[in-house]
């Protein structure tokens, strides 16, 4: 593993056979989403349900959430003190964490929450285009509704890095870090990058459509509708100064097979580190871009340096 050191307060802080829309291992997937920001619908009590043993330490809950008329599942493993949410890449449901919850609920004491996206996991599908601010909505809402509003750790693997940056950006209180691992991030998606991935990811996107019932390509589908406009949306989004993020980059990128789009990715990650205070950069040695899965080590690792410099 290498590192660039966290700066301190004081001195102030794809291409070949991949696309950004299909980072997830294994499936047709999408990283993408809709740039504007988020509305905060009325939501309704949340509901749980609790498999034998459920409220003992270690032992996960689930919680249905509704918001905006629809159902969420937010799984909650009870600690204390601290809250770490987990949120998954883009096709993934909450089941890509489920070999982490346990030893980092073991290794912090920590509450560990996560969540299946509208359309995954056992959460309602909502017809139309995927959007940030709905998924963002979504997110603060399952938060709010399970009590937890302030003392947050946001742990986001690809596409969820861009609902990290929405919710940071509008929501800094409610998180005291983040962890964002190999994650999407503003300065990637620049003029130059966005029509070539806009362009690699056309094969992926016609061949979803040939069986859009599936839930990742149902995902792919309405989630590059408007790809473009979105992301140049996203470009511009600034993290917030009080957020203090350590940025896992892996060693291989989401765009092994393509050196310039590789650069690209390496050098986003270095500019979003540099670009504010309390900001780590680490590289995943060996990693391809499925970091939780080829180095839970080192999740676990910076998710316990990141909680320990808050205390």
């Amino acid at each position: 593993m290498s590192r660039t050191p966290r700066k301190r307060r004081s001195t102030y802080r794809v291409l070949s056979a991949l696309a950004l829309l299909t980072l997830t291992v294994g499936t047709v997937t999408a990283c993408s989403d809709n740039g504007s920001a988020p509305e905060h619908a009325a939501s309704s009590p949340a509901t749980s349900s609790a498999s034998p043993g459920a409220g003992r330490s270690g032992v996960s809950k689930l919680h249905m959430i509704t918001n905006d008329g629809h159902r969420l599942a937010f799984h909650v493993t009870q600690g204390n003190g601290h809250t770490i949410v987990l949120d998954s890449g883009g096709g993934e449901d909450s089941s890509q964490w489920k070999d982490l919850v346990p030893k980092l609920h073991a290794d912090t004491g920590a509450t560990v929450i996560t969540y299946d996206r509208a359309g995954l996991g056992k959460s309602d599908v909502v017809p139309g285009p995927w959007k940030v601010e709905s998924a963002v909505s979504d997110l603060k809402s399952g938060l709010e509704q399970l009590g937890v509003t302030e003392n947050v750790t946001l742990v986001s693997h690809s596409q969820a890095g861009e609902i990290a940056n929405y919710f940071a950006r509008d929501n800094p209180k409610m998180l005291s870090g983040a962890v964002l691992v190999d994650a999407n991030l503003p300065q990637f998606f620049t003029d130059e990058e966005i029509p070539r991935l806009v362009a690699a990811s056309k094969p992926q996107v016609d061949a979803a459509k040939k069986d859009p019932d599936k839930p990742e390509n149902r995902q792919l589908i309405s989630t590059a509708e408007g790809f473009a406009p979105a992301h140049q949306a996203f470009h511009e989004v600034t993290w917030p100064d009080s957020v203090p993020a350590t940025v896992i980059v892996s060693e291989k990128t989401p765009f092994d097979g393509s050196p310039v789009d590789a650069q690209r990715w390496r050098d986003a990650a270095a500019s979003f580190t540099q670009d504010g205070p309390d900001r780590t950069l680490v590289t995943a040695e060996g990693s391809s871009h499925e970091v939780p899965k080829d180095r839970p080590d080192l999740v676990l690792k910076e998710i316990a340096d990141l909680l320990a410099t808050q205390h």
